[in-house]
């Protein structure tokens, strides 16, 4: 009750913000967030936006070696218990998306071991489940706030970097039981961290070409990020309907995909394919790109439905539409593919039918067999 008294008092003017900030900053700021409590917490975050807001330099002090474990404590303490209020959401933004302090504040959650981010050596434990948490809540900010906000480079980068360091996740992984969150540090972080990529990579998507976005998706595509998310979607087992297709056919053409990786959560497969189909909105670049790495084949697989990853029919539809559009080349390849042989799916067969190929013109029909 002090805290919320003391929230309302904050927001009196900046005479009242001042003495607060000077009584309570930053022992008491500190030793307040370590309360592990909601009712505690969102007055708390409350009171230091309202003093920092329009101040730069307390922003700077806040996220500074002399205040940077306040917020250390208040992402924890928000991981622990929850939030009731939006107030931890707009610190947090003001923070890591509108200002340049992402980097240090994602540090300071890890282990010891783990201080800089741009290392890609892969460990079991190189990621805590207050860093998980924290990704968690800037994807969540980030999307809802993406007509708003505009990123800056050194964040897309960074989060790459993290991209990049939890893909190793991928040797040592079952298939994924559910969405995210998943309960496990390293794979939340992997999706978190591409679903902030997919989310950058939609801005000029949303908000169209004719406004000054920075260059933070130009500076990703610079760092190679169609080439690694092409390989990831390469190296995935087939979707669900293909792999059920592939291993009633295995007897016939000995069609092994023993070799494949499995998605580590339900959604990531969808979520390559959405970085994919936003980076290439009006992007030639990447379209030819695309095309150079062979990936319009790929692509055009990720048009179906799949159990294991909802909504992938529609990311792959949009994907392929960004890919051709306006691009010759990528049109010439996809009319010149030809059908060298069908495997009846059995969701196909179940209905009574099966694929035939008509010979003359490479082109699939169903006919019936019942």
């Amino acid at each position: 009750m002090g805290l919320q008294v003391l929230a309302n008092v904050s927001l009196a003017g900046e005479r009242h913000q001042h003495e607060i900030w000077q009584q309570l900053f930053p022992k008491e700021f500190l030793a307040l967030a370590r309360v592990q409590s909601r009712e505690t917490c969102d007055p708390l975050c409350m009171v230091i936006f309202a003093c920092c807001d329009g101040s730069p330099e307390l922003f700077e002090k806040l996220c500074g070696d002399g205040g940077i474990t306040i917020m250390k404590e208040i992402v924890r303490t928000t991981a622990a218990v929850g939030f009731g209020e939006d107030w931890v959401k707009l610190l947090l933004s003001r923070i890591c998306l509108e200002g340049p302090y992402f980097s240090s504040l994602f540090s300071n959650l890890g282990f010891a071991t783990s201080e800089n981010v741009e290392d890609t050596e892969f460990r079991e434990d190189l990621f805590s489940s207050d860093q998980a948490f924290f990704l968690r809540i800037i994807s969540d900010i980030l999307n809802e706030r993406l007509r708003e906000i505009t990123v800056p480079r050194d964040f897309a980068l960074c989060v790459f970097g993290i991209f990049k360091k939890s893909v190793g996740a991928l040797n040592c992984v079952t298939r994924g039981q559910s969405g995210l969150p998943t309960g496990t540090s390293m794979i939340d972080v992997l999706g978190y961290s591409l679903t902030i990529l997919r989310d950058v990579c939609a801005q000029k998507t949303l908000r169209g070409f004719q406004e000054d976005l920075g260059d933070a998706v130009d500076v990703l595509l610079s760092h190679g990020l169609i080439e690694l998310i092409l390989c990831l979607l390469r190296d995935l087992e087939p979707p669900a309907i293909i792999r059920k297709a592939i291993k009633q056919g295995e007897g016939q053409d000995g069609t092994n995909s023993g070799s494949s990786k499995p998605c580590p959560y339900k959604g990531f497969r969808r979520d390559i394919v959405a970085v994919i189909g936003n980076c290439t909105y009006q992007r030639k670049p990447v379209q030819d790109e695309i095309r150079q790495r062979d990936g319009i084949l790929l692509l055009l697989q990720q048009c179906g439905l799949d159990e294991d990853n909802p909504f992938l029919k529609e990311w792959g539809i949009w994907c392929v539409r960004n890919l051709l559009e306006g691009n010759e080349d990528n049109k010439r390849v996809v009319t010149e593919l030809e059908l060298q042989g069908s495997v009846d799916a059995p969701e196909i067969a179940g209905l009574g039918f099966r694929v035939e190929v008509n010979p003359e013109t490479g082109r699939p029909k169903l006919v019936n067999v019942s």
